[in-house]
C-alpha cells in the first residue's frame, strides 16, 4: 500500500472514534435533559439526515478538489457541531447540534471512500476496504467503549470543574465533559487530513447550479441501479447500513431487558458487534477477491437468522458469542460488496458521485428503519418482538436480493463487468 493510504487510515480512525463516542455521550445528554425514549433513535436519524438531503451536492463537492482538503473542511464542521452540542440546554437544540455533526460526516464520506479509487488499482480495493472497514470498526469498538467511560461518573469527575485562572471552561455536567474531550479527537483527525497527499487526479470545477447537480445526481443514481452488479451491491449495502444503525439501538435496549445493563455498560456491548465486524472484514479481505464478491450474499441471510437468537440469551458470555457472530457475518459479506460497489461506481461515474449515490441510498434506509424502530418504541413494543421482526426482515430481504442476482445471471453473465473500463 502507498504511504498516503496509512495517513487516510489514521484520519478515518480518529474521526470515526469521535463519531461513535459522541453518540453515546449525546444519548446521555438527552437522558440528562429528560427527553422521551423515542428521541434516542432520533439522534441517529438527524445525524444521517444531511446524507440524504445533500446527496446530489456532496459528491460534486468531493470531486471538485483534493480529497484531503474536503475531509479537513468536514472535520471542522464536526467540531462546530460539538461546540453547539456542548451549549445545548434543551432536547431539540441538542438534536439540532448533533445534526450539524452529521452535516460534517455527510461531506466527509464521499471523500474518505472516493480517494481509495484514486490512490489504488482495482485489485487492491477489497484489501483496502478490509483495512479501512477493520480500522473503522476498531474505532467503533474503542469509540463506544470511550463513550461509555466518559459518561461513567468516576471517569468524568476528572474533567468536571476543570477551570483555569480567569477562565471558566463551563464544564459542569458529565455529558459536557465528554463532549469537550471528544472534540480533541476531531481536531486530531483534521490535522491528519492536512497530510493526505494529492493523488494527481484532475478535479472538475464545482458546478454551482443546483438544478444541474440534482439532474446529474439522478442520472448517476439511474446508472448504478441499472448496472447488473451495481444494483446488487447497492441493495446489499443499503440494507446493511440501515440494519446496522437500527441494531445499535436494539442492542442498548436488549442489554437493559436481558442483562439489566445501564447505558455505559450496554454501549460496550455495541463494541462486541463491532469486534465481530472487524474480524469478518479482515477475513474477507484475505479470502474474497473482487470477482468472488457476490458469493458472500447468503451470509446476510444467516446474519438475520442469528440475530433472532438474541432473545434466548440471558448470560453475558452467550450474548458476547452471539453478538460477535452477528458482527463477523456482517463484516464478511459487506466488505466485498462495498468494494464491488466502489469499483462499479468509479467506472460508471467517478468516485465522489458514486459514493454520494451510495450514501443517499444507505442513509435513506437508515432513516426509514430508525423511523420504524422509533414508532415501535413509542408504542412500547417489547424489545424481543422487535428483535424477531428485525431478524426476519433482514433474512427475507437478503434472500430476495440473492434471487435478484441469480435472475440477472440467468439472463447474462454480469461478472465480466468486474475490471471493465469506462465505455465497456
Amino acid at each position: 500500500m502507498k504511504r498516503g493510504f496509512y495517513t487516510i487510515m489514521a484520519a478515518q480512525f480518529f474521526s470515526s472514534l469521535a463519531d461513535n463516542a459522541l453518540l453515546v455521550v449525546a444519548i446521555a445528554l438527552l437522558l440528562d435533559l429528560h427527553a422521551p425514549a423515542y428521541l434516542t433513535p432520533m439522534l441517529k436519524f438527524v445525524f444521517v439526515l444531511f446524507y440524504v438531503i445533500l446527496a446530489p451536492f456532496v459528491g460534486a463537492f468531493a470531486d471538485s478538489m483534493a480529497k484531503g482538503r474536503v475531509m479537513f473542511v468536514s472535520n471542522t464542521i464536526k467540531i462546530i457541531g460539538c461546540g453547539l452540542l456542548f451549549l445545548a440546554s434543551h432536547q431539540y437544540f441538542a438534536l439540532a447540534a448533533y445534526a450539524i455533526v452529521g452535516l460534517g460526516a455527510a461531506a466527509y464520506s464521499p471523500a474518505k471512500y472516493g480517494i481509495l479509487t484514486e490512490l489504488l488499482p482495482p485489485e487492491k480495493l477489497v484489501i483496502a476496504n478490509g483495512w479501512i472497514e477493520g480500522l473503522t470498526v476498531a474505532s467503533i469498538v474503542l469509540g463506544t467503549v470511550l463513550g461509555g467511560l466518559l459518561i461513567t461518573p468516576a471517569v468524568s469527575a476528572v474533567f468536571l470543574g476543570l477551570d483555569f485562572p480567569f477562565f471558566d471552561t463551563g464544564v459542569d455536567t458529565i455529558p459536557e465533559a465528554g463532549i469537550l474531550f471528544i472534540a480533541v479527537f476531531y481536531a486530531t483527525a483534521a490535522i491528519f487530513n492536512l497530510y493526505i497527499p494529492d493523488t494527481g487526479v484532475d478535479h472538475r470545477i464545482l458546478k454551482k447550479n443546483p438544478v444541474f447537480l440534482v439532474h446529474e445526481f439522478k442520472h448517476c443514481m439511474k446508472l448504478l441501479w441499472t448496472d447488473k452488479l451495481g444494483q446488487i451491491s447497492l441493495a446489499v449495502t443499503t440494507l446493511f447500513w440501515g440494519a446496522g444503525a437500527t441494531l445499535q439501538f436494539i442492542v442498548l435496549k436488549w442489554a437493559d431487558a436481558a442483562l439489566g445493563y445501564p447505558l455505559n455498560k450496554a454501549a460496550q456491548l455495541q463494541g462486541v458487534v463491532a469486534v465481530g465486524i472487524a474480524i469478518g472484514a479482515v477475513i474477507a479481505a484475505r479470502m474474497v477477491s473482487l470477482r468472488q464478491s457476490v458469493k458472500v450474499i447468503p451470509l446476510g441471510i444467516a446474519m438475520g437468522i442469528v440475530v433472532m437468537a438474541m432473545i434466548l440469551a440471558r448470560d453475558l458470555w452467550i450474548a458476547i458469542v452471539l453478538l460477535t457472530v452477528i458482527g463477523g457475518l456482517a463484516g464478511f459479506f459487506v466488505v466485498p460488496m462495498n468494494a464491488l460497489l466502489q469499483h462499479r461506481g468509479h467506472i460508471l461515474m467517478g468516485a465522489g458521485h458514486s459514493i454520494a449515490v451510495q450514501n443517499f441510498n444507505e442513509n435513506l434506509s437508515i432513516l426509514t428503519m430508525l423511523g420504524m424502530y422509533a414508532i415501535l418504541v413509542s408504542f412500547e413494543v417489547h424489545v424481543y418482538t422487535v428483535i424477531v421482526l428485525f431478524g426476519l426482515f433482514v433474512a427475507v430481504i437478503m434472500a430476495l436480493i440473492r434471487q435478484w442476482h441469480l435472475r440477472n445471471q440467468s439472463i447474462e453473465d454480469s461478472l465480466h463487468l468486474i475490471g471493465a473500463h469506462k465505455g465497456h
